[in-house]
């Protein structure tokens, strides 16, 4: 059974969790806005996965006996100067949310719960890669600017991405 105080931060991840799918959903609306259809496309990929690790932790709770209790989403910015703008925050909020899983983390260590810290090792390990996705989006973007053949080819590159979802545990 999960203390009420993990129960409470599991809750909030959740909420945190369908925030980035919002904030995610809106970057992929103004890329499509300035005709950037491939980084749309990435954002969209993101939403997706953002849904998918808001579904572990709800699937988590209720497996622990815990009670799943949805919060308001607050609303995400609908605006941004450029594409590396866009990217510049994205890997601002995936650092973010690595600091709240490492903050799960720290709960769970605290309240000897070994099972919520064993279930977060996953999302430990999925920050690494969120993270690093972000920051090599970044760095390319440097690289092209926000103009011209490069930006293009970024863009046609983002295209291809698609949602893979998680494997079942």
């Amino acid at each position: 059974m999960l203390s009420e105080k993990m129960q409470e931060a599991l809750n909030t991840q959740i909420n945190k969790e369908l925030y980035s799918s919002y904030l995610y959903l809106s970057m992929a609306a103004w890329c499509e806005s300035v005709n950037l259809s491939g980084f749309a496309n990435w954002m969209t990929v993101q939403a997706r996965e953002e849904v998918s690790h808001a579904e572990k932790f709800f699937g988590y709770l209720n497996e622990r006996g815990g009670r799943v209790l949805l919060q308001p989403i607050e609303g995400p910015p609908t605006e941004w100067g450029s594409v590396a703008e866009v990217f510049g925050q994205v890997l601002e909020h995936e650092q973010l949310v690595t600091s709240l899983i490492n903050g799960l983390v720290k709960l769970a260590r605290s309240e000897d719960d070994y099972a919520s810290e064993a279930f977060l090792q996953w999302f430990v390990s999925e920050q690494v890669e969120e993270e690093a996705s972000a920051s090599a989006a970044v760095e390319k973007l440097k690289l092209a600017g926000d103009r011209g053949g490069g930006l293009f080819m970024l863009d046609r590159e983002m295209g291809t991405r698609v949602f893979t979802p998680p494997a079942a545990e």
